[in-house]
Formats: structure tokens, C-alpha cells, sequence
């Protein structure tokens, strides 16, 4: 643990524990211990802070929510702010050393059933980069309709980038959808 983090609130440490495990390892993978562990913190102190690995998980989820938003708005701003930002954009995460997948959708296969909060989570999640995909889109009939294309497609280069040796096709082919899209739209 680096000093930064041991200045940080315990419930910090442990989301950025979590967070950083979960991703990487996956959440069933990963048991309460590790994370305590990893974050340097108690046994109570984790415990007062998380009752149940649930309540972790529904917290994780929410902390890599409001961080990869960040990023992704951030990401397709730098891009240059339309349609065609969105795949130079995920190339940067897909090309990322500890790129994984999607956590949500990675999380929604692992815990689902067990867990149906995580379902709420993955939705609002979708539903978010959605709408940050349709801002990218000038006011028209059709628009939302368009940005759930886009976020489908999204989705699709998201898992193809996980399971292929190198995200350059997931890319390239999300890079085809967007540019077909943004002809149909100017």
C-alpha cells in the first residue's frame, strides 16, 4: 500500500482495494480478507463501513460508475466531442493495461441471479453512457433511438476487446459503426 492511500479514509482505502480487486480478479474470485488486506484497514473497520460483501459490491459498483463516467466523458471530449470520438476514445481503455471488460456487465454475469441490486446498477450504468452518447448526437427525430444503436454497438467492442488478443478489430469495427451512423445523421 502506498503511503497516498494509507492518508485516505478507511472507506476510501477500501473502495480503491475493492475496486482494483474486483476488476481485476472478479468478485466472487475475491474474498473479504483480500480486500481488507489490501486496504490496511481492520476487521471492524471494514465491517462498519461494509455490513455485508453485498453492500461492497453495490458500493463498488457505484465508485467505478461515477470514475469511468468521468473518464469516458473526458475521453470523448478529447476526441473531439461528436460521433466519431467514441472509438479513439475506448481504444485508450481497451488498450489500457488492466483492461478487463466491462465491470458491469462482467458483474451482471457473475452475480445477477445471487444479487439482483446489480442488475439496477448495470442498467443505470448503460442508461448513463447512453445518454453521454446521444449528447455527441445534434437534437433530431430519431436521436435516443440512434444512441442506443451506438451504445449497443459500444457493448459489443467492450466484449469482443475482452476476448480478442487485440482490441484493433473491436475497435475498427466500432470505428465503422460510428462513422456509418454519423453519415445517416448529418
Amino acid at each position: 500500500m502506498s503511503a497516498t492511500s494509507t492518508a485516505l479514509p478507511p472507506r476510501e482505502r477500501i473502495l480503491r482495494a475493492a475496486h482494483d480487486l474486483f476488476y481485476g480478479d472478479g468478485i466472487r474470485a475475491t474474498g473479504i480478507d483480500r480486500v481488507i488486506a489490501e486496504s490496511g484497514v481492520a476487521k471492524v473497520t471494514f465491517y462498519r463501513q461494509f455490513p455485508s460483501k453485498d453492500d461492497l459490491v453495490l458500493a463498488y459498483l457505484d465508485f467505478r460508475h461515477e470514475r469511468w463516467m468521468a473518464w469516458f466523458t473526458d475521453a470523448l471530449a478529447r476526441h473531439g466531442g461528436h460521433v466519431g470520438a467514441i472509438a479513439p476514445a475506448l481504444a485508450e481503455w481497451f488498450r489500457s493495461d488492466d483492461y478487463r471488460g466491462c465491470a458491469f456487465l462482467n458483474s451482471v454475469g457473475e452475480l445477477a441471479p445471487a444479487l439482483p441490486a446489480v442488475l439496477g446498477a448495470a442498467r443505470r450504468h448503460k442508461q448513463d453512457m447512453t445518454a453521454a452518447v446521444a449528447r455527441l448526437i445534434r437534437p433530431a427525430p430519431g436521436r435516443a433511438r440512434l444512441a442506443r444503436a451506438l451504445a449497443l454497438a459500444i457493448d459489443g467492442a467492450i466484449v469482443q476487446a475482452q476476448y480478442l488478443a487485440s482490441p484493433d478489430a473491436a475497435v475498427e469495427a466500432l470505428a465503422c459503426v460510428t462513422r456509418a451512423l454519423a453519415r445517416g445523421i448529418e
